[in-house]
């Protein structure tokens, strides 16, 4: 969650390393945490009183029990592997025994994704799970569920890292006894994952999403930040960039629902909160979720998707429980909306595959537009202080109720828009980016010869790389002095190139247009350039000799006095250029016909229209 406990996870990471080490097996059960008889239904975290959540193995062995006792409603499906190879493995519900999603979308019947345990320490929605999964086949207490709706439920995402078991895994969280860890095998946060797609995890769930293309997406997690009354808090993704009457569907129609049966159920429900500054009073932020986060990647998906953050500091059994009420909710919403969301998740698809005749406007960048809304908080009193620790003001929460009225940011503005072409052309060369493309079932054809033609480019300004890996990358942005008066690090420019055979042409009258301009928009947050996969089209291959260059600058300046002028004007306004000797001569280099002008020029073509182009059928 948030930067600021970025030491005290270090200091966890640490005492972890201890204490505990991953193994691929999880060790004898505990004896209290199995069923006494064939008739106790009771799942593992029940038994313990919720001191406790169950390992991988354990887990399984109740899902697989679930499956046993309701055959024709349940089906196990193993989608994929992690990296230390462990299963992962799907539980698909349905009331009739129809498991096939073609069949399922054809008889206008909603699918459910439910993910949990994508970081393995946040597990409340995984014992929250099997408890409902429980209720709707076994019991039927909650058969009304699957009434309509076909479930995907995703017991353990992050199953690596739920099995580096430990009690030092979560400094923030109020139990269970000992829980998982926040990333997959190779350190990587798969919640950071889904556009770059590094992960065999996500690959694997990739394929899974493109198969069953689920109606509602939920995500469960468990929050850090500040202490409030709140036990649940939720997301729902609807920016500029989400088809609009979703967007009115969600605040119209859902949220009220949503927030009055979890307030009904005696859970107390609020949307996600970000403070602006230090403590609550400074007010509600927002942002632009963007596609490296599973909700933000599933919004560009045309998909509802819903964050669920159960509340830190609330004991284990109230944040399980609170967690299955949500679910429950959220599926009593789906089931009775079930026609208004297969209908309007139709339109969404069909308005994206027509955008490219529209020549619609697509936001890449939002940020908030300063507009609020008060919003009532339910918290708890707080003190602030001077910490003779940190040096610096440290806040400290009690445990007295406080109601207060704060604002809350309500919208986003669009800062960095582009018009949606009719296609992507990459050339052949660039393997990894079209595979990352292939990875999130993007629809593309291949050139079947070269073919020489205009279209739109950018070039760019070289950006700026992150000092520190971020994700096994060094991210790559722009500030605002990279960027033009209309804010564009990347111009536009109309020019002609030639493609080999083997290019790929990415039409964007496609469902999923939106993930593949996301990818291949330089000035998207998650775009290939973000993550690296060009950084190599910044770079200054070819070096000119000093005592070559000062002959070039000298002959140059004789020869342009306009050139010259500018030259003096960079060298007394601009210290950094001033104090460099070498920046200064390749500033005439630049400015030559030696000067290598791919540097900056981004190599993937938008195209007008894809009539004549040799393209395989």
């Amino acid at each position: 969650m948030k930067s600021i406990v970025a030491f005290a996870l270090f200091v966890a990471v640490c005492a972890s390393a201890q204490t505990t080490k991953v193994t691929r097996d999880p060790g004898p059960k505990k004896a209290e945490n199995v069923a006494t008889s064939s008739t106790d239904w009771r799942t593992p975290a029940e038994i313990s009183d919720y001191r406790t959540t169950p390992r991988y193995a354990e887990t399984m062995t109740y899902v697989h029990r679930l499956a046993a006792a309701a055959p024709k409603q349940i089906k196990i499906e193993t989608f994929g592997a992690t990296g230390e190879g462990r299963d992962l493995v799907a539980i698909i519900v349905s009331k009739d025994g129809e498991f096939d999603p073609a069949k399922v979308h054809a008889a206008n019947r909603p699918i459910v994704y439910i993910q949990n345990a994508i970081h393995a320490g946040e597990m409340d929605g995984k014992d929250a799970s099997l408890a409902l999964l429980r209720e709707i086949v076994v019991t039927k207490k909650l058969a009304n569920l699957i009434d309509r709706a076909v479930l995907v439920v995703i017991p353990i995402y992050n199953a690596d890292g739920h099995e580096r078991f430990g009690p030092y895994n979560r400094i923030n969280q109020n139990g269970p006894e000992q829980m998982g860890w926040r990333t997959q095998a190779r350190q990587l946060n798969l919640n950071r994952d889904y556009m770059k797609a590094d992960a065999p995890e996500t690959r694997a769930f990739l394929k899974l999403w493109n198969r069953y293309l689920p109606d509602f997406f939920v995500d469960d997690h468990v929050t850090d930040g500040a202490d409030y009354q709140y036990d649940v808090t939720y997301f729902l993704d609807a920016d500029a960039g989400s088809y609009q009457p979703v967007g009115e569907w969600i605040r119209k129609t859902f949220v009220p629902q949503l927030e009055t049966g979890v307030n009904d159920s005696g859970h107390l429900i609020a949307p996600y909160m970000d403070f602006i500054g230090a403590t609550p009073e400074s007010g509600i932020s927002i942002g632009q979720s963007t596609t490296r986060f599973a909700t933000g990647y599933i919004n560009n998906q045309n998909r509802p998707s819903m964050l669920v953050e159960m509340h830190m500091m609330k004991d284990y059994k109230t944040r399980v429980l609170g967690n299955y009420e949500t679910l429950r909710v959220v599926l009593e919403l789906v089931n009775r909306e079930a026609d208004n969301l297969i209908r309007l998740n139709r339109e969404a698809d069909q308005a994206t595959i027509a955008a490219k005749n529209s020549r619609t406007i697509f936001p890449l960048l939002m940020e908030p537009s300063g507009e609020t809304q008060p919003f009532r908080y339910k918290g708890y009193k707080w003190e602030t202080g001077l910490s003779e620790i940190s040096g610096s003001m440290r806040t400290t929460y009690t445990h007295e109720p406080v109601e207060l009225d704060i604002p809350r940011q309500s919208s986003l503005k669009v800062t960095r828009a582009v018009t949606v072409p009719a296609a992507y052309v990459i050339p052949a060369q660039w393997t990894t980016v079209i595979d990352v493309l292939s990875a999130h079932g993007i629809a593309m054809r291949k050139l079947t010869a070269s073919w020489t033609g205009v279209a739109e480019f950018y070039r760019c300004q070289t950006p700026q790389w992150a000092v520190q890996p971020f994700e096994g990358h060094h991210l790559a942005t722009w500030p605002r002095d990279k960027r033009n008066q209309r804010g564009e690090a990347c111009e536009p420019v109309r020019e002609k190139q030639t493609f080999p055979a083997g290019s790929v042409v990415v039409p964007t009258a496609q469902r999923a247009a939106k993930i593949a301009m996301h990818f291949l928009e330089p000035e998207a947050p998650d775009s290939a350039v973000a993550w690296g996969y060009f950084d190599s089209i910044f770079e200054q291959k070819e070096y000119g000799e000093a005592y070559v260059l000062e002959k070039l600058a000298r002959d140059m300046m004789a020869k342009d006095p306009k050139l010259k002028a500018e030259f003096e004007k960079k060298v007394v306004s601009d210290h950094e250029f001033s104090a460099n000797p070498y920046g200064r001569l390749n500033w005439f280099y630049k400015h030559s016909p030696w000067w290598d002008d791919r540097i900056g020029f981004y190599p993937v073509g938008r195209l007008d229209s894809m009539d004549g182009l040799p393209l395989a059928k």
